[in-house]
């Protein structure tokens, strides 16, 4: 017969041990799960921890020493870079003077708005203004001018018979004035010559008489001298007068005209036509319009279509490379660099040098091809200058390969 497994059949022994079996197994299996659930979390908490160690820690890239190139992407542009030519926000353009691909100077007239002829008749009538009231100054100051140079012939002939007649009838004065000096001596003498009876009384009153006629002329020349003094000074008093009076109304006939005015109004008319024409404010190639002839220009803000037309000088092309900031400070002025085109826009490898190195770090904005590559890269634009330009002037913002040789500086 099979023992029994009634635990009251069986020897203490096997009693005891039962009971001890039956009071481990549910504590060893307790610790397992508790064992299983911190091996879980453990595995679990490892996986971040090292994320947020190698989020946290800087990545050293020390460079290397035998690098001799940096590479980058980049795109072609016209030296200067391509201007935006615009004029008034609205404004209807009447007569588009360019076309695409063109070659234009500095200061060419590149369009004409709809206001230009308006502009330009009110530009004719303040010309017209002008001439008119320069022909006024012109007369205004003519006639004055006459006045003045007669008012002064006036003066002068005042001046100088006048002055003769005076010095005359001066000199005519002393002489009389002499006579009647002398008349008076023999007068008397006469008188003394009577008393003591050696002349007779007829030849004292000659003398007397002699000596009254000298007496009255040399009053008569003394009164016409003081009038001769007289009306000269009064006549040079009035001729001066009508001088000062002359003189004073040129400049004011000058202020009457308003040429100065005129002139202003011609100045602000020919300032209000030059805003209806619009000029190319450098030499170089129509590389896109913007706004065709009869369309209005585009009213701000309107993003890449605002402007009449974008101008470059692609005479002498540059190449743009976006060098990663991790690389920009091994690149330096007059090094040397190799361009080349991935699509096949042009088969040949260009050169250049570069010539000027950014002082910013931006976003790139050529983006690679590869769907793995960096889209938020930090870049600095290093800009080359072609040693060819000749046969890329037509391939403004081409995407290029750029390989910079750092082992020239």
């Amino acid at each position: 017969m099979p023992p029994s497994s009634d635990p009251d059949r069986l020897p203490p022994a096997s009693v005891n041990a039962s009971r001890g079996l039956r009071q481990v197994l549910p504590v060893g299996v307790a610790l397992g799960v508790i064992l299983l659930g911190l091996g879980g979390a453990i595995g679990r908490w490892m996986p971040f921890e090292q994320a947020a160690q190698s989020q946290s820690a800087p990545v050293s890239n020390p460079p290397s020493a035998d690098r001799v190139q940096v590479v980058a992407l980049g795109r072609m542009e016209p030296k200067g870079e391509v201007i935006r030519v615009g004029g008034p926000s609205g404004a209807r353009i009447d007569r588009l003077l360019v076309s695409e691909g063109e070659w234009v100077k500095a200061q060419q007239v590149l369009a004409y708005l709809d206001s230009y002829d308006e502009s330009l008749a009110q530009r004719d009538l303040a010309a017209s203004q002008l001439r008119e009231a320069e022909a006024q100054l012109a007369a205004e100051t003519q006639f004055q001018t006459a006045q003045i140079a007669e008012t002064q012939t006036r003066i002068r002939q005042i001046e100088q018979p006048q002055a003769q007649a005076i010095v005359a009838q001066e000199a005519r004065l002393r002489e009389l004035q002499a006579s009647l000096a002398l008349g008076l001596q023999d007068l008397e003498r006469d008188q003394q010559l009577h008393q003591d009876g050696a002349i007779a009384q007829r030849d004292l009153d000659r003398q007397k008489t002699q000596v009254k006629e000298l007496q009255s002329q040399v009053q008569t020349a003394q009164a016409t001298l003081e009038q001769l003094k007289t009306t000269r000074s009064s006549d040079l008093k009035n001729a001066q007068a009508q001088l000062q009076t002359a003189q004073a109304n040129l400049p004011l006939a000058q202020v009457r005209t308003a040429v100065e005015s005129a002139r202003q109004n011609l100045k602000l008319a020919e300032t209000r036509l030059n805003e209806t024409i619009i000029y190319a404010p450098q030499g170089g190639r129509v590389l896109r319009l913007i706004t065709r002839q009869g369309e209005a220009i585009p009213a701000a803000p309107t993003g890449s279509d605002e402007g009449i037309l974008e101008l470059g000088n692609t005479r002498q092309m540059m190449v743009v490379a976006e060098v990663y900031e991790s690389d920009v400070a091994r690149v330096k002025m007059g090094q040397k660099a190799t361009i080349t085109s991935r699509n096949g826009a042009f088969t040949d490898t260009l050169t250049g040098q570069v010539e000027e190195i950014g002082w910013q770090i931006f976003k790139n904005n050529v983006l690679d091809d590869d769907p793995a590559a960096n889209a938020d890269a930090r870049v600095v634009e290093v800009k080359i200058r072609l040693d060819n330009s000749d046969r890329v002037e037509s391939l403004t913002n081409l995407q290029v390969d750029v390989t910079i040789n750092i082992q020239e500086s």
